[in-house]
């Protein structure tokens, strides 16, 4: 991905004098017009980068930036390779594992100390997830429109978006897009999408703003829960919910309390506790609740099938 390449350059300029493009192409495995986009990209974010031309020219760092190399410590860069190790975790191949063989190769003095973060971004969807991702990625920085097949809880579509970011939350992947259908900004989760192709169509760049990812707005709570939860699932409100979403009581049982934007997710998570959570509020819930319930009894009560 371009951010891994873009801190290695940084990381070469801050232990070398000078070095050439074309042994940044070699080492980084790109091309050199690549790189001299890379090198542009570094002095619109603010580092001083001098290019000398003619015979023992090369890039660098202007003088005085150079004087403090400590812009990257040690701790700095176990945090760098621990983010780069977490990409390897989701693509499941070697990129990331080699970048940071050539980040330390020049850098055994930043790379002092044990590494202690492990971030591991894999998941179930891993066959089918990494192929996405690098699609998608390829997409964002080539500038094409993605197209894809998209199966929400309602409906399924044919969507093609301009893609401006990819996100890891609610351990999830999303990619965050400009809808050409919808004509607005739209998040979709990368295990709802199938055939993730890359258009050979190319589109002007937006001033996209980033997602709002709060809580209040993508899930804006609308029904107000009430439950009764038995002592032996505390750890999963813990997990799921936190502390404070929860008050014990005298007789050892936990009272929920909390906001749903959807009666159904409301039903299917309160079903996951089994006998062990009964809903109080709303009334329609536990109306719900009797009814599958009830359905569940005839369905189970003869034999199979």
């Amino acid at each position: 991905m371009k951010t891994d390449r873009l801190i290695g350059i940084l990381s070469v300029l801050l232990q070398k004098d000078k070095v050439t493009a074309p042994e940044l192409a070699e080492q980084f495995e790109v091309s050199r017009r690549t790189i001299q986009r890379d090198i542009d990209a570094l002095c619109l974010a603010g580092i001083p980068i001098v290019t000398d031309q003619g015979f023992q020219g090369g890039i660098r760092i202007k003088e005085g930036y150079r004087m403090d190399r400590t812009v990257l410590t040690s701790k700095d860069m176990r945090m760098i390779l621990a983010g780069l190790r977490s990409l390897d975790s989701v693509s499941g191949g070697r990129s990331a594992e080699l970048l940071m063989e050539k980040l330390q190769a020049g850098s055994s003095e930043l790379m002092a100390g044990r590494d202690s973060i492990l971030i591991d971004l894999s998941s179930w969807y891993g066959k089918t997830l990494a192929p996405k991702i690098e699609r998608i990625d390829r997409a964002i920085e080539t500038g094409h429109l993605l197209a894809f097949h998209y199966v929400s809880k309602n409906s399924e579509s044919e969507r093609l978006i301009e893609p401006y970011y990819l996100l890891f939350h609610w351990a999830n992947w999303y990619v965050w897009g400009w809808c050409t259908e919808r004509k607005d900004y739209r998040l979709f989760k990368l295990n709802r999408m199938e055939t993730v192709r890359v258009s050979e169509q190319t589109f002007v760049s937006r001033n996209a703003p980033l997602p709002d990812l709060s809580n209040e707005n993508v899930f804006p709570g609308t029904i107000k829960a009430e439950a009764l939860f038995e002592p032996e699932v505390k750890w999963r409100l813990l997990e799921e919910f936190g502390r404070d979403s929860f008050t014990e009581r005298e007789d050892g049982k936990l009272l929920f309390l909390g906001e749903y934007t959807d009666m159904e997710n409301l039903i299917s998570w309160l079903l996951s506790f089994g006998d062990q959570a009964e809903v109080l509020v709303p009334e329609e819930a536990r109306k719900k609740m009797k009814e599958i319930s009830v359905r569940m009894m005839k369905r189970y009560k003869g034999g199979k099938g």
